[in-house]
C-alpha cells in the first residue's frame, strides 16, 4: 500500500525539522564576538581593520574620537600604540591584529591585558590593500600582561 503525504502533513514536517537545521545557524549568530573600536574619523585603515573584523564573523561597533591616546592608556596599551584600540569580552586589541590572533586569545583566555600589533605593519590586517603593493613587515603580535609587559603571542615573517 502506497501512502500519500498531504500537503499540510509535509509542511509540517519540514517546519518541525526547521529547528534541527537552524540551530547551528543561530547559535553562531548570537556567539558573534562584540568588538567596540575607537579610531579617528577619517582612518582609511582602520575602516579596513573593521572590515576584516566583520568579515570574520565579528560584530563590530565604532566609536570616532579625535585622539585615540586617551582610551589605549586606560586599555593598559600605552606602550604598544597604533592607530586604533579596541576591546573584545575584556581583552584590549591595539593595531592591526589579525581576528584569528584575537580568537585563539578568547579560546585561550590567558590572564593579560589583550594584544597588540603596535606601529601599523604593512601586511597585516588593514594595512594590505593594493596601495601597499604586497609590502609585508615582519612583525610580532604580542600578548600584554596587565602590569604593561609582553611576549610574543604569534610572530609574521
Amino acid at each position: 500500500m502506497t501512502k500519500i503525504h498531504s500537503p499540510a502533513r509535509l509542511l509540517l514536517a519540514a517546519a518541525l525539522s526547521l529547528p534541527l537545521y537552524a540551530a547551528p545557524v543561530l547559535a553562531q549568530a548570537q556567539s558573534a564576538p562584540k568588538v567596540q573600536v575607537w579610531k579617528t574619523p577619517t582612518c582609511g585603515c582602520c575602516e579596513d581593520w573593521v572590515r576584516h573584523m566583520r568579515d570574520n564573523g565579528f560584530e563590530v561597533t565604532t566609536h570616532d574620537v579625535q585622539d585615540t591616546g586617551p582610551v589605549r592608556r586606560n586599555a593598559g596599551m600605552a606602550d604598544y600604540g597604533s592607530c586604533h584600540t579596541a576591546v573584545v569580552d575584556g581583552y584590549a586589541i591595539e593595531g592591526h591584529v589579525p581576528a584569528s590572533d584575537i580568537r585563539r586569545l578568547l579560546l585561550e583566555k590567558p590572564d593579560a591585558a589583550g594584544l597588540a600589533a603596535p606601529g601599523m605593519p604593512l601586511g597585516s590586517p588593514g594595512m594590505d590593500g593594493p596601495e601597499y603593493g604586497g609590502r609585508k613587515t615582519p612583525h610580532d603580535v604580542l600578548l600584554v600582561d596587565k602590569r604593561g609587559g609582553a611576549r610574543v603571542f604569534q610572530a609574521y615573517r
